[in-house]
């Protein structure tokens, strides 16, 4: 079955491909202004625990589900189940991660138009094409329109490839450009005046802010959902990997990735915050509070960027690449949720599926464009707040309580013999059982609030 499934051919595309859909815009953006609006240090130490507490041990049972059921989510979570009652619940979890992946990128796609937009309008500037770039950043019906469809092309393109020669090929291109973005940018806005006061209010921590039940629960979530948990795209990456890997060893290189990344872009957006309020640049509203996610980064950093001189046009050039490269390597992995779901279950050639689904999906955008202030909020808000923590709580269940605990030990020895016997089978039956459901359930009554 895996021959005509695919599989990643080695261990870095599985890793890259994975830690690609784990780094999108919630690490590059909603990471650090989640640190900066809550303790800076604080909340990275804070992070930096619960990561592996929380969002490893969870990340592992949607892995290792995946590579044992070789199948989509709606299949996986059927054959684990031990009875009719447990089978209909698993489809339906299933079906409900499928409806959630495809929702969460009709909105993505939006945001992610909007960061090819500004990309291009960087380049126009470069070439003199003011008109252009005033166009391309002004918020209308066309733009987004046009580069919501451009977006959803591309990611289209790259999954009708397959694994081999789609995602990982892309991913292992994509991931280390962004990489050198990210670290070139770093290395720039650490030169710059005002610097130096957003490192240390994002390095060094206010320890009597560890314990604030606030900070750990907005912690937490952000562990959670920056690994991209909940809706099938790490069980239906699982699916793929070889049952001669460590998956393990695999799951814990995709978290430090992961982690790496959320805190390297800690250090260039934090900074960057800092050096923009000591160019005059407002940063904290009336009520002293961090300007919202959409603001900071469609209107302060712009603002920056034009306080630079001549450098500014680059730096925004490459900061919204690097946003653009984030947003594409998390699409892909959503697209493949449905089409995967589409392929196996109904014999559908990948690229019809791909394309029928990738353009049902843009159809939804469509939809949220023409209705922006009414649907594009609520949807966020119903997948991200609501579907995606019960989604992540179903799949702790599973691969806790439902999945039989020697098919499970089973599954682990495979590319790790002696797996059963070490450190991970100690810890994480326990929290996968126990820890995880309660973190997660009390990331969604936060939200509830």
């Amino acid at each position: 079955m895996s021959a005509t499934r695919g599989e990643f051919s080695s261990r870095i595309g599985f890793i890259l491909a994975a830690a690609g859909s784990a780094v999108g815009l919630g690490n590059i953006w909603g990471f650090p202004t989640q640190a900066a609006g809550n303790g800076g240090g604080a909340f990275l130490l804070v992070y930096l625990l619960l990561a592996f507490c929380l969002a490893f041990p969870a990340l592992m049972a949607e892995l290792i589900i995946g590579r044992h059921a070789k199948a989509n989510a709606v299949t996986a979570l059927r054959g684990i189940a031990n009875n009719d009652a447990t089978r209909h619940v698993g489809a339906a979890t299933g079906y409900l991660g499928i409806t959630t992946a495809s929702l969460i990128l009709s909105f993505y796609a939006i945001v992610a138009g909007w960061m090819l937009a500004y990309t291009l309008a960087a380049a126009a500037e470069m070439a003199g094409m003011y008109s252009t770039s005033e166009w391309l950043t002004g918020f209308s019906l066309g733009r987004n329109l046009v580069f919501t469809g451009i977006f959803m092309f591309l990611t289209v393109a790259i999954i009708c490839g397959g694994v081999k020669d789609g995602i990982e090929k892309w991913c292992t291109r994509l991931m280390p450009s962004l990489i050198g973005i990210l670290v070139l940018l770093i290395v720039y806005v650490l030169t710059l005046d005002g610097a130096g006061e957003g490192v240390r209010a994002y390095l060094v921590p206010d320890f009597s802010r560890v314990t604030d039940p606030a900070l750990i629960l907005g912690a937490m979530g952000q562990a959670f959902f920056s690994m991209s948990l909940g809706v099938g795209t790490m069980l239906i990456y699982g699916s793929y990997v070889s049952d001669r890997e460590n998956i393990v060893s695999l799951g814990r290189s995709v978290t430090l990735f992961d982690i790496g990344i959320a805190v390297l872009a800690g250090m260039l957006i934090i900074p960057a915050m800092y050096v923009a309020q000591h160019n005059g640049v407002q940063i904290y509203d009336a009520a002293g509070k961090l300007i919202a996610e959409d603001t900071l980064i469609f209107t302060v950093l712009p603002a920056l960027f034009e306080t630079m001189g001549g450098a500014g046009v680059f730096v925004a050039f490459a900061f919204f690449m690097l946003m653009l490269v984030a947003a594409l390597t998390s699409s892909i992995s959503m697209l493949e949720v449905p089409v995967a779901y589409a392929v196996e279950n109904h014999d559908m050639n990948r690229k019809r599926a791909t394309y029928l689904i990738g353009g049902a999906i843009t159809l939804v955008s469509v939809l949220l464009i023409f209705n922006f202030g009414t649907l594009f909020g609520l949807t966020i808000s119903i997948t991200t707040r609501y579907s995606q923590p019960m989604l992540g709580l179903l799949m702790c269940v599973f691969a806790g309580w439902i999945w039989h605990r020697n098919t499970v030990i089973a599954e682990i020895r495979k590319g790790m013999p002696d797996g059963d016997r070490g450190l991970f089978w100690r810890i994480w039956p326990f929290y996968v059982r126990f820890v995880c459901p309660a973190a997660i359930l009390a990331i969604f009554i936060q939200q509830l609030r």
